[in-house]
């Protein structure tokens, strides 16, 4: 009779992947220099973190790679984050679609949250909206805002309240 000892964690810590997952997320989340302007992504595998999307600011990449590292269960981090083009054009686009969005009445709600859900990534003129709203309704007309700006593209990947559930418990970590 043999032991299987990979049906097994090797010691009574072992964190599972979800888990990893879900405290690097509230890391990255709650970096106090993380903004509307940046889009950071994760996934885990076997505790490995690999961490994607776009800052800002070139301190941002460390900081927050740092920062997972620290999270208990965390193996290693791969980081993949870019840094965005240092661009006034783009400064002035970022500030004017998170004025448009934020300062809408439909968005207010979101607005007053410590880290407003819709993410507003600026390259080159090219706009991608990131993150989650409650409904399609809002998806919309947050992308129709974005468009009125002078962006050369508006990109929308916003994502429902839903459709993040669903994702999430399909990659087991929410239940």
């Amino acid at each position: 009779m043999g032991i299987l000892l990979g049906a097994v964690p090797l010691y009574a810590d072992a964190r599972t992947d979800a888990r990893i997952f879900r405290d690097a997320a509230a890391v990255a989340n709650n970096y106090v220099y993380f903004t509307v302007f940046d889009d950071i992504r994760a996934a885990v595998d076997d505790g490995v973190v690999t961490l994607s999307g776009s800052v800002t600011m070139p301190y941002k990449v460390k900081d927050i790679e740092r920062l997972v590292a620290k999270v208990d269960g965390v193996r290693s981090v791969r980081n993949e984050i870019t840094v965005l083009p240092v661009s006034q054009f783009d400064d002035d686009l970022r500030f004017r679609i998170a004025r448009a969005i934020y300062g809408n009445p439909s968005f207010w709600q979101y607005a007053t949250q410590p880290n407003p859900p819709i993410h507003i990534v600026v390259s080159r003129g090219q706009v991608t909206l990131t993150g989650v709203v409650q409904s399609d309704v809002d998806r919309m007309l947050a992308q129709s805002l974005a468009s009125s700006s002078s962006a050369f593209s508006v990109k929308n990947e916003l994502k429902t309240d839903a459709e993040m559930r669903t994702a999430l418990t399909r990659n087991g970590i929410e239940r």
